[in-house]
This record gives structure tokens, sequence and C-alpha cells, in this order.
């Protein structure tokens, strides 16, 4: 069961309930609390229980490559589900674009930067470290990387950068004040933990590629019929609405 609160009833799908066990969610760190109230919404609904693992899509590719037992995987990667469809270790045609992240510049309440002035702030000499995302196995650490090469940022501060294992370990680092900034995902900074903590800046979109986030059903799943369901259940309005308020943009309102 997974420990975080759900929307009120009003708000969730009402989904015929079928016995379907325990459905084991793989997800991206920048769903961290978003996945949580989804799964607990879901539990509500429909009488199943939820196990969600939080972490880099780049590690969570290598797991499942290596037979890790996951019923759905969602990543902030959507090449991550079509290559895990390509070596056949997916289910054949149940990839599916659920949303596109964004990243934002983010210091503490107490930080005497001023965001708003953009990544340029970050050449500032009194900023020490800058915390991102693992760029090797982390999309949104990729887009941090990209963002701030394409802003001409990343050579004079590349020695002061310090990578976390994940997004949310990187957003860890600046909440603890082991990192003055951090370039992180804004589902995450507006998220309960965080919302109040700290202030934002939204990068340029035409800084870094759309971070285009996948969700597929893991072909080895032991329980096919609850990874369905749950699969299902995010494709709803209600979960659509819940996603939205993490900042995320919605697949049916993204630009072809």
């Amino acid at each position: 069961m997974v420990a975080t609160g759900s929307a009120d009833s009003s708000s969730t799908p009402q989904v015929v309930r079928k016995p379907c066990g325990t459905v084991t969610v793989a997800a991206a760190a920048d769903l961290t609390y978003a996945m949580n109230e989804i799964a607990a919404n879901f539990e509500k609904a429909t009488g199943c229980n939820v196990r969600v693992s939080t972490g880099s899509s780049g590690n969570f590719l290598s797991q499942i490559e290596n037979g890790a037992p996951f019923d759905v995987f969602f990543s902030a990667d959507i090449e991550v589900p079509r290559k895990l469809e390509a070596e056949g270790l997916a289910v054949p045609g149940s990839t599916y674009l659920y949303a596109v992240g964004k990243i934002i510049l983010w210091v503490r309440n107490d930080s005497r930067l001023d965001v708003s002035k953009g990544l340029a702030i970050l050449r500032d000499p009194s900023i020490r470290k800058v915390a991102i995302a693992n760029p090797q196995h982390a999309p949104y650490g990729r887009a941090a990387e990209e963002a701030l090469r394409n802003a001409g940022v990343y050579d004079a501060i590349q020695d002061r950068v310090v990578l976390g294992e994940n997004i949310s370990q990187a957003a860890q680092f600046v909440e603890s004040g082991n990192a003055d900034a951090g370039i992180l995902a804004l589902s995450l900074v507006l998220s309960p933990g965080l919302k109040a903590k700290g202030r934002f800046w939204r990068i340029p979109e035409n800084l870094y590629a759309p971070i285009q986030q996948g969700v597929v059903l893991v072909r080895s799943s032991q329980n096919m019929q609850g990874a369905q369901a749950f699969l299902d259940f995010v494709k709803t309005p209600a979960t659509a609405a819940l996603l939205e308020q993490y900042g995320f943009v919605l697949p049916v309102k993204v630009k072809p």
C-alpha cells in the first residue's frame, strides 16, 4: 500500500472493482509525489494494492533488462519504454505518452539569489554547488545539462555541478543546503514537500528538448490484469487533472 493520501472521492474515477492483487510500479523520480497520489486513488477505486519504487529511468531500464519483477514502468523518457518494446521486454504497442515534463531553477527561501534573473545567476561566485540529476541515466539531468550549455553557462560552472543519482536526490541536495541551487523537475517543486520551501524560475523550453515521458507494460509481469487496469486508470480525466496540478503538460495539449 502507498503511504500518502489521495484526492477526495468526488474526483476519483469510479472503476469496477475486480480482484487484481498487487501492482508493482517502477516510476521515474520526478513522479515521486504524483505517483503516490495516483496509486492511492487507484487503490481506493479498485481495491487493488500498489507498490511503487522510484528512481532514475536509466537504472530501471537496466533492472528490467535483468529481470526485475515490475508490472508497469513509468519513464521520464519515452525512448526507454520504446527500447524495451524493441528488445521484446515490454508488451508490444503498450507504450503511452502520459505527460511532458518541465525543468526549473530552484533555490531555498533563505537564499539571497534572485532566481528571476535566470540561469545567469549561477555564475555568482558565492554559489558553491549547483545540483542536477546525473545525465548518464536521468532524463532530467540531460535536460538540465542541455539547458546550461545552450544558455552559455555550463563551462563557467561545471566544476561546481554536483550530480544526484536521480532528480529526487538532486532536489534533496538543494533542500538540505548541500547545494545552493538546483535544476529540478517542476513536478517536485510543486509537491507538498517542497512547494513552500523555495522559489523557482521556469527555464525557457527552447533551451532543452521536450521531456516526453512514457509508460509501458512489462512483458514479464506476473499481474498483467492489474497492470493493464493501472495503465487504464492513468488515462482517465481525473488522473490527467492530477498530473496537470504537478506541472506536467498532457499529451493531448502537446503540439505535434
